[in-house]
């Protein structure tokens, strides 16, 4: 017999500086570690050293429709000196995403047009987290 899951967009839950982000585009999520957790060397008679990788930061990239009611509290982010929090849940899946130091490198590709389109917003996460429970 099939193992049926589950999986519903709307039990996602994502907190930018303390406010909930609503009106999140098709995409919504998109989230990547900067560099691998670690790499492996092998000499030349077959050792094998790991060596583990402590780069921590990763890039979260928010998909919202142009109509979000928290589109301008997202843009005017960008202007902020101090690293603020970015994080994403989702309690069905058990997964928690983001981190306490959020920062916005760089602006958002906005276009209108005959049709709404959704704006990318995308944060690095200094202090990444990837948890799975």
């Amino acid at each position: 017999m099939a193992n049926v899951t589950r999986y519903n967009a709307k039990d996602t839950t994502i907190i930018v500086d303390g406010v909930y982000i609503t009106g999140l585009g098709e995409s919504m999520i998109t989230y990547s570690k900067e560099e691998a957790v670690s790499e492996v060397i092998v000499g030349a008679c077959g050792d094998v050293i790991k060596s583990e990788i402590n780069n921590d930061i990763y890039t979260l990239t928010l998909a919202i429709q142009p109509t979000s009611p928290q589109l301008a509290h997202l843009i005017s982010l960008k202007d902020r000196k101090d690293p603020f929090p970015v994080w994403v849940i989702n309690k069905d899946m058990g997964i928690t995403l983001g981190g306490a130091q959020g920062c916005i490198n760089e602006l958002p590709e906005i276009a209108l047009g005959a049709t709404a389109e959704d704006i990318e917003i995308t944060f690095t996460i200094l202090d990444g987290v990837l948890k799975a429970e």
